[in-house]
């Protein structure tokens, strides 16, 4: 891009007198103040963004994983192979990017607050000896996001290089064959604990979460290429079938029938738009590596300005 001087007046006086900045910009016509103005916008802009991926790669290889690496690749050197406990270190590191906390952090506090509605409706029932059923509900609630979390990362590899290169399976921390292992350990592990434990419903609706997680990231349907099919799973996903889902298991667990109350009504109602305006923000960052292995998502649609726009005006 090639800044044109607006005022090239300014930049033809004498070698004494103070030379503004644009006098190191080559006079031309003068250009419209707009044009001139978008222009330095869009060059400060391209600079921050560069400055902000440099810092993102240095903050995502500099953390603990990287340290252990380096711990490693030091044992190596000294002692010809990495510890085992160096190893450990390494790959539980790896496994907690895998299962993304920040989705993890959103599925305990939305659990946690159900379970609470739930009981505090019914306290002549609370019952602490349910505390262990409970903690395993939210384990199985963990293993399920982290299947859907997980087969993202591996169908998503060759983006993730480009949108999200610190992702354990982009950056080769983990490989493909052990994303699928903790994948089907961490589907197999919630089936087990809600069909044990939670009855049929509950057991189907996992499974049915399960389902909409793979078909959003697999082929041949990989529906995370359609826009509008992509916000629908998350937004039914994160807003319906948690907050059903775990409603429906505390009144069952205190030996209560199903009741839609107001409240959960709102709740429920409340986190799936909330969801929805997530699902649609969610892949601004990931304009990049999208368009590039063209994945229709509404950031690549209309531009991102435009669906930050949306987003904050859904706040």
């Amino acid at each position: 891009m090639r800044l044109v001087c607006s005022q090239q007046s300014a930049c033809t006086g004498s070698r004494s007198n103070r030379r503004p900045f644009c006098a190191s910009l080559p006079c031309q016509r003068p250009v419209n103040s707009l044009r001139h103005w978008t222009n330095t916008r869009e060059a400060s802009h391209l600079r921050w963004s560069a400055q902000a991926v440099s810092y993102r790669q240095r903050k995502h290889h500099s953390g603990p994983v990287a340290s252990a690496s380096a711990a490693a690749s030091g044992a190596g050197g000294a002692a010809g192979a990495p510890s085992v406990a160096q190893k450990a270190l390494a790959f539980q590191q790896a496994f907690w990017k895998f299962l993304r906390p920040h989705t993890i952090r959103g599925t305990i506090l939305g659990s946690c607050a159900v379970t609470a509605k739930a009981v505090l409706e019914n306290p002549q029932l609370i019952d602490w000896a349910l505390l262990p059923r409970a903690a395993l509900g939210v384990l199985a609630l963990l293993c399920g996001n982290g299947y859907i979390v997980g087969i993202n990362q591996i169908y998503d590899e060759d983006i993730d290089k480009v949108n999200k290169p610190f992702l354990p399976i982009a950056s080769g921390e983990l490989s493909k064959a052990q994303g699928w292992l903790l994948c089907a350990a961490l589907a197999g592990a919630g089936l087990v604990i809600v069909a044990t434990k939670f009855g049929s419903l509950i057991t189907k609706l996992y499974s049915f979460g399960l389902f909409l997680g793979t078909i959003y990231s697999v082929p041949p349907l990989r529906l995370k290429r359609f826009a509008v099919a992509a916000f629908m799973i998350i937004a039914t996903v994160r807003g319906f079938l948690l907050n059903f889902g775990v409603y429906h298991a505390v009144r069952a667990a205190l030996g209560l029938p199903f009741v839609w109350s107001p409240v959960i009504t709102f709740v429920t109602s409340f986190v799936t738009v909330f969801a929805t305006v997530i699902a649609i923000t969610k892949d601004l960052p990931d304009v990049e590596g999208d368009r590039k292995y063209n994945i229709d998502t509404l950031a690549t649609r209309f531009g991102a300005r435009t669906i930050s726009f949306v987003g904050k005006s859904c706040k």
